[in-house]
């Protein structure tokens, strides 16, 4: 003879196990202060790579598929030792960007501005507190300074003013773990008008 109330009995104890989520501890979520230097320098790295740092503050060489990472320059911004990109002045004035074959340098309407070095060398982040680091990338202040410049475009720190601190923490953490890299990058350059 069969059990229905057993079989519904262990209809119902597999439906309400298989519906809930088994969530594994994720180190990521941990609070900052909490997290070994390790996880957070790779959610640092995490950070740095999905929202395009690399983009400006690496330059870039051609190859077949188009530009591609100088690593050994990795995150050093526009090389200070290079001339500055010839760019249509005329046309960055009338509104257009332009961007330097490296991809390190931009000119518009602001004028012409060159990526920062954001390898811990002293001629980079080398020196900075992390508080000068949340004020740069968060509230658009040059050197972290709170009277300091504007960052100018293209950094699009703008985005990153909502950030929490744990991911702040976190790229700053991978920024000072890399390779430091000697780069004094040139102050930007305004059109005479």
């Amino acid at each position: 003879m069969k059990k229905p109330h057993l079989y519904i009995l262990l209809a119902g104890l597999f439906s309400a196990t298989s519906c809930q989520k088994t969530e594994k501890p994720d180190i990521d979520q941990k609070p900052f202060a909490k997290q070994d230097s390790a996880s957070l320098v790779k959610k640092g790295e995490y950070l740095v790579t999905i929202t395009g740092c690399n983009d400006c503050h690496t330059p870039k060489r051609m190859g077949p598929k188009g530009p591609e990472l100088i690593t050994e320059l990795l995150l050093s911004g526009y090389q200070g030792k290079n001339a500055v990109p010839e760019f249509d002045l005329e046309r960055a004035k009338s509104g257009f960007a332009q961007m330097s074959p490296d991809m390190t340098a931009a000119a518009g309407s602001w004028g012409i501005s060159f990526a920062a070095n954001l390898t811990p060398d002293e001629t980079g982040i080398g020196s900075w507190t992390f508080e000068q680091f949340k004020t740069a990338i968060t509230q658009g202040k040059y050197k972290g300074m709170e009277n300091g410049r504007p960052l100018l475009p293209p950094m699009p720190w703008f985005n990153y003013s909502e950030m929490k601190d744990e991911d702040v923490r976190g790229i700053f953490a991978y920024l000072k773990s890399i390779k430091p890299v000697k780069n004094v990058v040139p102050p930007p350059k305004q059109f005479e008008k």
